[in-house]
């Protein structure tokens, strides 16, 4: 299973949404109930997930899901 699919588990499980498939060019306003409360939920789950973490700096640049994809493949081991 590739990062984008393991990824999309994360958010089908976080926004209780099975219907979800996750692209590089989505954003919050592209997914129903992606607030606030939910994307920290998100990134807590991501964290889990892929036993990594996010700086603050660093989540403050993630502007859609393909950088969010980037950050996670930077913090993975080769």
């Amino acid at each position: 299973m590739d990062l984008q699919e393991r990824l999309n588990r994360v958010f089908c499980e976080v926004f209780d949404d099975d219907t979800i498939r996750i692209s590089p060019a989505m954003m919050a306003s592209d997914v129903d109930g992606w607030d606030s409360l939910s994307h920290v939920n998100l990134i807590v789950a991501i964290e889990a997930r892929f036993a990594i973490r996010f700086s603050q700096k660093e989540l403050l640049t993630f502007k859609n899901v393909g950088d969010l994809i980037n950050g996670i493949r930077a913090r993975l081991p080769p």
